[in-house]
């Protein structure tokens, strides 16, 4: 879409110095504007851009004095780093102003729907599924019977959201998550093979929860696998069947969750840690990127290392661990001195 300085000045409740007619259609870092690009300077060091960047419009902080405009169109704010972010904001929103059911998506005659919904093309919602108001969903998305979606969620392309899923209000859900599929059950038998589990249960999401590419989130056995309000999901995450995470926990990417486990709230798991199941982590832990956890954690721990110990000990075996080349050399030296 195109706007004018003038537009965007009088959104910001900013000055515009230079043209106010000028135009743009794109955002950009200050080092790459192009001709039809906005851009925002906010620290003075990055004044040398000025010189050099082809932006049209340029926000910038009422504090920097002593620059006039050359090229660009400046629009003066108090804080022009705020004031982008206002921008991006707005034009942020402005990508969720569709509404209605588009061509060629499957909409059951049962779904209850809110207002101001949008459904994309190719995407299929299932029988007795609850929609609330302002959801967004994106061409290419399944959402099977008899799921509550809330309102305010936004669900991109390509999303799964197997049966009896339940999801809370303002969550988003990106590229290729699935939420609700089988938990790995399975049960070896007498033919030395394995029977497969029925997984009769459901996932339940609650609010303000965001969930990032190609995350799976396994259905319970029995009952639901939870995650509790203001939870977020890096990218690639698996989180098994009948997993509890607490509210405003996080988990970067890679990492993997097995079944049964709960995880307290206010957690931070970085990437690629291990989790096995049955165990209980506790409030507010820390958890270093590449751990292997195998036991039961305290409220408040900070672990690392697999098998994951505390911090400050991992730190201290880490550097005796580097050491052991040499002190190995230093033990030969006194066997050899004693040798002799």
């Amino acid at each position: 879409m195109e706007f004018s300085a003038i537009q965007i000045a009088t959104l910001l409740n900013g000055k515009v110095e230079g043209d106010p007619n000028a135009k743009v259609t794109k955002l950009a870092k200050i080092e790459e504007g192009t001709p039809g690009s906005l851009t925002f300077l906010s620290h003075p060091k990055y004044t040398e851009y000025l010189k050099t960047t082809g932006a049209s419009v340029i926000i910038i902080s009422e504090e920097i004095e002593g620059i006039k405009p050359a090229n660009s169109t400046f629009i003066r704010v108090k804080d022009s780093r705020m004031a982008f972010s206002i921008l991006m904001d707005a034009y942020h929103k402005q990508q969720f102003s569709k509404t209605g059911v588009e061509q060629f998506a499957v909409v059951a005659p049962s779904v209850k729907m809110g207002t101001n919904v949008y459904v994309g093309s190719f995407s299929y919602i299932g029988d007795n599924v609850t929609l609330g108001n302002n959801v967004h969903i994106f061409p290419g998305v399944h959402i099977g019977n008899n799921s509550k979606i809330g309102d305010g969620c936004i669900i991109y392309p390509g999303v799964k959201i197997y049966t009896e899923s339940v999801i809370g209000k303002s969550c988003t859900f990106h590229s290729g998550v699935v939420i609700g599929s089988d938990g790995f059950g399975f049960v070896p038998n007498d033919e030395n093979n394995y029977r497969k589990m029925p997984q009769v249960g459901n996932v339940v999401i609650e609010d303000n929860v965001e969930i990032g590419s190609n995350t799976t989130i396994d259905r319970a056995t029995m009952g639901s696998t939870i995650i509790r309000k203001g939870v977020k999901l890096d990218n690639q995450i698996q989180i098994g069947h009948n997993v509890e995470i607490g509210e405003n926990t996080v988990i970067a990417a890679q990492s993997g969750v097995a079944g049964s486990t709960k995880i307290g709230r206010n957690c931070m798991i970085g990437g690629q840690v291990g989790i096995i199941g049955h165990i209980t982590i506790g409030n507010g832990v820390k958890i270093a990127a590449q751990s292997g956890i195998g036991a039961d954690i305290a409220d408040g721990a900070t672990i690392q290392g697999s098998p994951a110990m505390n911090h400050m000990d991992y730190k201290k075996s880490y550097v005796m661990f580097r050491k052991l080349p040499e002190l190995a050399d230093k033990i030969k030296d006194l066997e050899a001195k004693n040798s002799k």
